[in-house]
């Protein structure tokens, strides 16, 4: 200890042994004085000290303490919540938090306006007003469904593990505030499932969740929130309890709910009552995707066809694929917005009504695709489809000439900016995507257009064709 004591001599630079660790992982200093002496800055000690404006060594020692014990104190902090659990990589992990940096673009698309669902957002303060509301319809679901409370809590809290391995964070709070909260939550949900589907009477006609006409809209958008979601086997564990509906009604049920805002035939939903989702979010982008004509149906990241394109590229624009000789026309009676086929050189698109409602759902939609690891790809794939298209303003507009968009949203530049933000972090696997074949014809008829113009305009003879070709006046 020779040595270090001579570094540290001096009165300013306090030994190591200065610095003492208590049982909490604090430092501190059994030889600090609470205040320096008067004699202190009168001389006694050193001139160095004597004016009162230059504080004594002990003032930076006992500030550096202090602050080193407030860093300690964050840190055990946030060792107790979890940001990314080790499981969040696995198929239970299904409810994810979007990153700042993946939602710096678009930050408050994936926040809940009026309603909180699982403990993401629970508490905030500008969602109190239907908060204030969920009790009243959990004890509504409890005489609707014939069913008591403690039968719902024992139904739920053997699932309480599962539940939280649903969730890329660690939770807080005890296990019965996270079984309250889930069937809080879930309760609220299947009582509006309920009354909108009509599957119970309407229990009261100027309920005001149910009568203002910006509310059940608003709630629509925030059930469909990656961050906003409660574990579909919750929703369906609870259904289960009571003496309402037959298995598959709760699917039912949740398209009933959605197509007040989507606006489907009834045939459209009857081929996706089979679906086993992770939640609401994941039923409705499954909805969307096409039922046949894809043998890529299934394909999911990490698994990639046998057969591979080298030179396999992303699109040009819509209006630059037009000039290279592809034909865009409007794909009618395709039950999915997804549902895109190239014959020949005719580009058939379905029609794609773009409003809030949509595009909170293909934002959400590609975060879950892009976060949980079992996911397909087929929204991140349409999306990047699209934003290939839609470069500029001028390629919004003739695609909306050609009846290919329904433009709700806003002008033909904030459309071609959407699609342009919604791509720009995305992690996309051309080769494991339902749209490859698509991709792979275009740039093969294009490359073939591009060979057939250089020939022609390579020959001389040609070339001298048009340049004296004669100009008529009429």
């Amino acid at each position: 200890m020779a040595e270090k004591t001579e570094i540290f001599s001096s009165p300013s630079s306090p030994p190591p042994s200065f610095y003492m660790v208590d049982k909490t992982g604090k430092l501190s200093s059994p030889s600090l004085p609470s205040s320096p002496p008067p004699s202190y800055y009168m001389g006694e000690k050193t001139e160095k000290y004597s004016s009162p404006s230059s504080p004594p060594p002990s003032f930076y020692r006992k500030y550096i303490i202090s602050y080193i014990n407030e860093q300690v104190e964050l840190d055990s902090r946030s060792e107790k919540r979890v940001l990314l659990l080790e499981s969040a990589g696995k198929e239970s992990c299904c409810i994810f938090r979007v990153p700042k940096s993946f939602a710096e673009m678009n930050p408050e698309a994936y926040k809940p306006k009026v309603v909180s669902i699982g403990p993401y957002h629970h508490g905030r303060k500008h969602l109190e007003m239907i908060q204030q509301h969920k009790l009243r319809f959990l004890h509504l679901f409890l005489r609707t469904a014939s069913v008591d409370r403690d039968v719902l809590f024992n139904a739920v809290v053997d699932w309480e593990d599962e539940i939280r391995k649903s969730y890329s964070e660690g939770l807080e709070g005890s296990p019965h505030e996270l079984v309250y909260m889930m069937i809080l939550d879930g309760c609220f949900i299947l009582m509006l499932l309920l009354i909108v589907s009509r599957k119970i009477e309407l229990y009261e006609s100027e309920d005001p969740i149910l009568t203002i006409p910006w509310i059940l809209p608003s709630i629509q958008s925030d059930l469909l929130l990656l961050e906003n979601q409660v574990p579909f086997f919750v929703l369906q564990t609870l259904f289960d309890k009571s003496e309402i509906g037959v298995p598959g009604d709760l699917n039912r049920m949740a398209f009933s709910f959605f197509n007040l805002s989507m606006d489907k035939p009834e045939r459209y939903w009857v081929k996706h009552r089979n679906f086993n989702a992770k939640h609401l979010l994941d039923l409705i982008r499954m909805s969307f995707l096409p039922m046949d004509g894809y043998e890529d149906f299934q394909l999911t990241k990490g698994k990639s066809r046998k057969k591979s394109s080298s030179g396999l590229t992303l699109l040009l624009s819509a209006t630059r694929l037009s000039l290279q000789g592809i034909d865009f026309s409007l794909r009618s009676g395709a039950d999915s917005m997804l549902d895109i086929r190239l014959k020949k050189n005719r580009l058939q698109i379905p029609v794609l009504r773009l409003d809030g409602f949509i595009i909170s759902i293909l934002l959400n939609c590609v975060a879950f695709e892009q976060f949980y690891a079992k996911s397909t790809n087929h929204i991140t794939s349409y999306v990047v489809f699209m934003g290939c298209l839609l470069n500029g303003k001028e390629d919004a507009t003739f695609l909306s000439r050609r009846r290919i968009i329904e433009n709700y949203f806003g002008s033909e530049k904030e459309v071609s900016k959407f699609f342009k933000t919604i791509c720009k972090d995305v992690v996309f696997d051309i080769h494991a995507s339902y749209l490859r074949n698509v991709f792979v014809e275009i740039n093969e008829n294009t490359s073939k257009w591009y060979s057939i113009c250089r020939s022609f305009l390579l020959s001389p003879r040609n070339f001298v064709a048009l340049r004296f070709r004669p100009i008529y006046r009429f």
